[in-house]
Parts: C-alpha cells; structure tokens; sequence
C-alpha cells in the first residue's frame, strides 16, 4: 500500500502545516480515507438489503447514525438503557472505509445495522452501486445527509485543527476555505460529493433519501418518520401515541449526546496510535456560526461557487 500511495498526485496542505492527501479516481483523500477506500473496494461485498448512511465530514453524520441506531434498536434497548449512552454514535456504526472488518462481522451476523460511509458515491464499491452479476442496478438503500455549505467549512475547520493540535493562531482560516473551495480535504470536494449522490438519486429515487441537516433540526419528528420509513422500521400509531420518536429525538440531541461522559472524555478507537476523541464530534451544532468566521469576500467567493454547482438541482446549501 504504502509503494501504490506513491504513485498517485500529491499536495500539501499550507495550513495543516505539512499534512499530505492524494488524488484517487479524481478525489482528494487523506492517507487513512484512501487506504480505506482502496481496501473497500478490493474486498467489500453489499448485501441487497444494507443500508447506507453518505455523507461529508461534517455535515451531520454523527447525529444521523445517532438517530438511525436508536430508530433500528428500540425494540431491543429502553431509552435509559441504549447503549449511545455509553458508546459514541461512531462505535455503534461502523464506517465502511475505517472499519471494513467491523462491517463484514456485522453482515456475516446478519445485524440489522446500517454502514456509515464518507466515499464519494463512484468509489462505492460496485456491489454497492450494481447487483452481483454487474447487469441490473443494486437495491441497496442510501440515506444522504448535507449541510449548509458554510457551516461545514467551518467545522470541518475547527476539526481537522484540533485533532491535528494546531492552534488557531497557526492554521489560517482564509487558507483552509481557499483548499476547500478548490476541493482540496480529506474527503476531497463538497459539491462533488453531493452531487455525485444527487445524480445517481435521479434514475432510481426511491433507493435514495435525502436529508437536510438544517431541515431536521427545525423538523426533527417528520424528519424522524421519514428516516423510519425509509430504512424499513416505520413507527406504529402505538408508538406514535407512547412518544417514543420525541424520545429519540431527545436521546440523540446534540444538547443530551455532547453531555454524556462517553462524549465527553472517551475516545474513538484508542487502540490505534491516532485516536480521535469523541468530544471533537460534538462543537456547536448551530446554524449560521459561518457568521462568525466568513468576511464579506469570503461570502461572495462560496455563494458564487453554491451557485455554480447546484443551480437547477434544488439543493439548497447556503
């Protein structure tokens, strides 16, 4: 693996002090995103009935495979006994190209969970995208979620500085919003990544839900039926009528997750020598704190560039 990464483009990020992504199939990934990706490639296998959990780095995953688990185990676990109380979101669904063994396993148990992935959607591996037999399309679901464009800068900003230790007086922010609008991160471009979803969504649409972060939060109970439905656990009137989707809602809220001291002082695979803590998952979670970083230039260059991309899709990001 490590004489293939020398074989693809290479750019160093200015200001990550160093930190070096590839060109993959026309994305740039980090080290770790590309590994993955390759070996997912290589080795993994849909099943016709997985669901999968797409999106960018910071653009509500978390708070999606909070809320998918909790839909998908609540007739195995009580609200005060779910195991998000103890697990961050992240230990309880796995990421496709972080954690293919974990994936396999679940699959060979026949578990019911869902597969979180980052890729953009023509890195899937083709099961994902075509059946077995590479002749009719797979019947795989995906649920995507994204976010205001803005707001993902800026988180995923402040979340790449601090699992790399650099001070915000050290990492420029004018410097990271020029990378990312050239569609230079550890996940590669935003717009690519959405739209690559997007037009794949158009031939067969009821393989796909979409979900608006911003949508979720200001409707959170239809946003919360619809997930349900899709992923093949609708809610009954019984448990409509017990509040059990408000309880969900409360139990995967940023306000009760982020509090929790798993969420708190835990981290996400401390075995490995570059352990993410958890608590870097949980920052703000509020709309329009793009406010507080972007200059009026800054605004003019990512509208003009939402504009460019999406215009005549009707995804809303800004």
């Amino acid at each position: 693996m490590e004489e293939i990464l020398k074989t693809f483009p290479q750019h160093v990020c200015s200001w990550l002090k160093g930190a070096i992504v590839y060109k993959y199939q026309d994305v740039w990934l980090n080290e770790v995103f590309l590994k993955g990706t390759i070996l997912a490639q290589q080795r993994f296998k849909a099943h016709p009935n997985d669901v999968f959990l797409c999106s960018f780095p910071k653009g509500g995953t978390t708070w999606l495979k909070a809320l998918a688990f909790a839909i998908i185990t609540r007739e195995t676990f009580d609200i005060s006994t779910n195991p998000l109380l103890t697990n961050s979101p992240h230990d309880c669904i796995p990421f496709l190209e972080k954690e293919l063994a974990k994936v396999e396993e679940n699959q060979k148990n026949s578990c019911s969970l869902p597969i979180a992935t980052h890729m953009h959607y023509h890195c899937l591996p083709d099961s994902v995208i075509t059946s077995p037999d590479s002749v009719v399309t797979s019947n795989c679901k995906i649920v995507y979620i994204y976010r205001n464009m803005k707001d993902v800068i800026v988180s995923y900003y402040h979340f790449v500085r601090k699992l790399n230790k650099i001070p915000m007086e050290n990492a420029s922010f004018e410097e990271a919003l020029d990378e990312f609008c050239q569609g230079i991160s550890s996940c590669g471009s935003y717009w690519d990544h959405i739209l690559g979803y997007w037009k794949a969504s158009l031939s067969r649409p009821e393989r796909f839900l979409f979900l608006k972060y911003e949508d979720m939060k200001n409707d959170p109970t239809s946003n919360v039926k619809r997930l349900a439905e899709f992923i093949g656990r609708p809610f009954t009137i019984e448990e409509e009528k017990a509040n059990v989707i408000e309880k969900i809602i409360r139990l995967c809220s940023f306000e009760n997750l982020s509090n929790l001291d798993v969420n708190k002082s835990g981290k996400h695979h401390p075995e490995e020598c570059i352990a993410i803590e958890n608590r870097l998952f949980f920052r703000k979670a509020k709309d329009g704190d793009w406010k507080n970083y972007f200059t009026l230039e800054m605004i003019e260059k990512v509208d003009k560039l939402i504009d460019e991309k999406f215009g005549g899709t009707g995804l809303v990001l800004k």
